[in-house]
Parts: C-alpha cells; structure tokens; sequence
C-alpha cells in the first residue's frame, strides 16, 4: 500500500470520531427545568454547550430566522465551572463568507433573584419593561446580517448568587455566551462587537479587556458601551450623604451589596447593613428591581439608612474599586453613548471615564445626546451604534 492510500484510510478511520465530537448536545428540559443543569456539569471548558433548546414566543427576537436558548459552561466567581443560560437569535438571508458577525449584547440591571433573567421574561411581565426596551435595536441588528448573542450573566436564572457589577463574572459570561454560540452553530463567524446597556454596558467594557486573555479565538473589533456603571466606589462614598427615601436607587445599591457580598462572602459585607435593612435583604433573592424600589421594600429607606451606623464601609469600598471599568485596558475601539438627562447613570461619571480612556490610550468615541434619559439612551444612540457596527465589521 502506498503512502498515499495509507493516509486516505487512515483520515477515513478518523472521520466517524470527528463527526461525533461535532454533534450538537441534547435538547435541555422544558421550562424552568432548562436552568437547572445536571449534577456533573457536560461540556467542554469554559464557553462548552450543556445543552440547548428552541426559544419561542415574545421573548424571541421578532426579526430571527430562528431563536435558540442556550445552557453553557463559564467560570464563576469562585474559579469553579457554572452553568449560565443566554439566547442566540440568527438574522435571515445567506451566511456570508466567513460566518455572520456577531453581537454579544449584555443587558441592564434587573436584580440578582433567578425570576429576573432576562431569557426568562415574556413580554407583559412585571419586569417585561426593564428588558424588551432594547428589542427595537436588537432586532435592527437582525436584519443587518448580524447574529445576536445575549447572556443572563452567572447566577441570573441558573444555580447560584448572581455577582452584580462584579466585571470579571460578566465579562466571562459575555464572551463565553460567544464560544458557546459558536460550539452550537459553525455558521456563526469569529468577528464579535460586544454592546451593553448600563450594567450591561460595564459588563461590555470588561468584556472587552479580558478578551484578549480569555477568548483569543474570537476577533473583537469593538465594543458598544450604552451608559455604562462606572466610578463605583466613588458613588458608594456618596451613599451617607443620601437622605431622602432612595426608590429604585435604594433597591440598586441593595443589589450592589449582593453582589459584592457574592463575590467576596469572606469580608462579611452583609454585616455592614442596618437592621431595616438586614430584615430586607433576603428579598434580594427572591425579587427584581421593580420590587426592590418599591416603599415596602429597599425603596422605602434612604440610601443613607442601609449601612449600619458606625460601621466601616473599607471593605465595601475595596470590593468595589476592584469592579471600576474605568481602570481597564482595552485595546479595540470603543464607543460610548450617553443621555444628558440621565438620572441613573450621570453623565458627569461618564464624562470621567471617557477621560479616563483618553489618558490610558484607549480609541474611544464619546456621543452625547441631549434631553435623552438612561433608558432612552438605547434606541437614541441606535443610528451611531449601528454606523460603528458597520465600519468595524466591514459590512
């Protein structure tokens, strides 16, 4: 037998292993059972398939040619692999050369409770407004030719404490909702924009640091930051001297207090919080943003009434300048959108850190839209979005 023939039966005796390993997973459980994954986790490294299923009804994407709902594996806050849930929403028309580009959009504050993961809101729900305001842009991504990847961040919906505004957490889930998409369907290409909105835009811009290090697969080639979180310890500092009933603020910076709790329960951050406050906490399990704002709630306290008196906020401080976006290096340009009427996000910290960018290098372009609220940013900010989006694809 020749060399030749001999290299021909050898790569046909290969062919049955390859094909196997190529097999998408089994089709996840029906319902909530899709968050819920087995004991020993299946997959591949961090961005591996648990399992998959088809999404439908009004929290698929209108515009898709088909919405899947994904189960994949990440790294948690505790170096462990975790389960995290996300959707993969494809456009219609033919696969260009290469594979679709693709948006991996990380959404805004909802709460850190598993009822507030945004794969799980249906349109008409109490926190159905809180996510369906970025389908309008979502959709227009679509019909762009581009597929669109959203994750619920670790612990949003999937076993676990979701670690809010902790950067490294999203960033992983971000980028790992990417490979994961891919691992699923290869005519999803490597070329990836990250955008996100608010905590979504924090979790962009740390996506955006850590890709290099984390999916070097993937070719980012910008990121799309829609009022992002930033200056976080400086707003903590802040917190003693808010006085007045806090609202959806106080139900915020509850879930900020979850979230560094989660991530660092060696510091005892819960041990900071006034007893009003410690008897409300629970909630924060159990309940979304709405609910968390409302008087009967986080909302009925005043930002200054939530810590213990006395008590030593260093540690809180600590854990969150950890978080601050506004010391990351980012190598791949960046645009940030900001409403000059926003009330949530200030447009004074964004001013900041669109400075801070400036002086450690980073290729950022900063939009500023007059009359536009932290919301309304989204689809205000579209037009310039999507022009970015073209420019750093190609397409």
């Amino acid at each position: 037998m020749s060399r030749l023939s001999i290299a021909l039966a050898l790569l046909l005796l290969a062919l049955p292993a390859t094909a196997a390993h190529a097999q998408r997973p089994k089709q996840g459980p029906a319902g909530s059972a899709f968050y819920t994954p087995p004991k020993s986790l299946p997959g591949s490294g961090h961005g591996g398939l648990v399992w998959t299923r088809r999404q439908t009804g009004p929290a698929a994407l209108k515009s898709a040619s088909r919405s899947e709902l994904l189960l994949y594996r990440s790294v948690g806050v505790r170096g462990r692999a975790v389960a995290v849930s996300g959707t993969l929403a494809l456009p219609k028309g033919r696969v260009p050369k290469g594979g679709w580009p693709v948006i991996s959009y990380a959404h805004g504050t909802t709460g850190t409770a598993d009822a507030c993961a945004p794969s799980r809101v249906g349109r008409g729900a109490p926190l159905s407004g809180y996510v369906d305001y970025a389908y309008p842009l979502l959709n227009r991504w679509l019909k762009a030719g581009y597929a669109i990847v959203r994750t619920d961040y670790e612990g949003l919906g999937t076993p676990g404490v979701h670690p809010y505004l902790v950067g490294r957490s999203e960033g992983r889930s971000v980028l790992d909702a990417v490979r994961a998409a891919r691992r699923h369907d290869s005519r999803i290409g490597r070329s990836v924009v990250i955008a996100g909105h608010s905590q979504g835009g924090h979790a962009a811009l740390w996506g955006a640091s850590l890709a290099p290090s984390w999916t070097p697969e993937l070719r980012v080639r910008g990121t799309v930051a829609f009022a992002p979180a930033s200056h976080l310890e400086a707003q903590a500092r802040a917190i003693p001297a808010l006085t007045s009933p806090g609202g959806g603020l106080s139900g915020l910076i509850a879930l900020i207090f979850r979230g560094a709790d989660t991530a660092r329960p060696g510091l005892g951050l819960s041990g900071l919080l006034s007893d009003r406050a410690k008897a409300l906490y629970p909630q924060t399990l159990t309940t979304c943003l709405p609910q968390l704002g409302r008087a009967g709630s986080f909302g009925g306290l005043a930002p200054a009434d939530i810590p213990r008196a006395g008590a030593d906020p260093s540690p809180l401080f600590a854990a969150l300048g950890r978080n601050d976006p506004e010391k990351l290096t980012i190598r791949t340009p960046v645009l940030i959108a900001q409403g000059r009427s926003d009330t949530t996000v200030f447009p004074a910290l964004t001013d900041a850190l669109n400075q801070a960018y400036v002086k450690r290098g980073v290729k950022v372009t900063y939009k500023n839209y007059e009359g536009v609220n932290h919301a309304a940013i989204v689809n205000a900010g579209a037009a310039d979005a999507t022009s970015f989006l073209r420019r750093r694809f190609g397409r």
